[in-house]
């Protein structure tokens, strides 16, 4: 499933986009990365193969939007673009019949579908969803989540972000964006008014994993230091510090916990 799949991405894109694109480059390698996380977490629940190819598949797909985006706009922040990558790559996928492409049986399409649709959203509504689909939505969001903390901490920040270190280093956090990560909450994107509340919102990523597994993951790779220490804040060094032991302690103890029972 996932391999004849891989193959016709790799030729849509090379058809279609600039790969030496710094952008389109960036998504690229972040989606294998993403497939990747989709692998781990498989196997660290114990699915079977059908999933776990099923989830491949789905990290393969979960960022078909962004590529026109990336290529056209030159930016991923779909907070000042009105962009909502998610919906346009299910759009693209399912109404022009493009899926076929990568999976001939459509057995799986309604997973498939939601699970792309409701990758990057802030909550995800569960009441509408299948244990099936639900699962699937999961595994993405969480794969997607945690290939953030890659490309942050190694990353040209203004290429994901459009934001500068600059910006980072020399705004104040807000209120509002300070006490909901001290509520362990992620960050909406509408809240974040400066450079730092979008760095911030980033790390706050941590407060929406859904499995242990992934959690250890960020422990393992030492993801919340790295990224708080990513930066010389000039003004607001003293409430990162206090951002950072929160999110150190709240790994620590989410990690300790078994992997969700679906």
């Amino acid at each position: 499933m996932y391999e004849t799949a891989k193959k016709y991405f790799l030729a849509f894109l090379d058809s279609n986009f600039d790969l030496n694109d710094a952008k389109v480059s960036h998504k690229l390698q972040h989606t294998f990365y993403v497939v990747d996380n989709a692998q781990y977490i498989c196997q660290s629940l114990g699915l079977n193969t059908e999933d776990t190819q099923l989830a491949m598949l789905i990290a393969l797909l979960h960022d078909i939007g962004r590529f026109d985006q990336a290529q056209q706009m030159h930016s991923f922040r779909e907070d000042i673009l009105n962009y909502d990558h998610a919906t346009l790559g299910v759009k693209f996928l399912f109404e022009t019949g493009a899926i076929r492409h990568f999976i001939e049986t459509n057995q799986y399409d309604n997973i498939i579908k939601k699970a792309i649709g409701n990758h990057s959203k802030y909550i995800l509504e569960e009441s509408n969803l299948t244990d099936k689909e639900l699962l699937h939505c999961k595994i993405i969001r969480d794969a997607d989540k945690l290939d953030s903390f890659r490309t942050k901490s190694t990353e040209d920040i203004f290429t994901m972000a459009n934001i500068t270190s600059e910006e980072i280093e020399t705004s104040n956090i807000t209120d509002k964006v300070f006490d909901d990560f001290m509520s362990e909450k992620t960050i909406l994107s509408k809240d974040r008014k400066t450079g730092i509340d979008i760095w911030i919102s980033y790390i706050a990523f941590v407060f929406g994993l859904e499995f242990s597994c992934s959690l250890k993951l960020v422990k393992d790779k030492d993801y919340v230091n790295i990224l708080f220490n990513r930066f010389d804040y000039k003004l607001d060094r003293d409430r990162m510090d206090i951002l950072k032991t929160k999110a150190l302690e709240y790994v620590e103890r989410k990690s300790k916990n078994e992997a969700n029972n679906i």
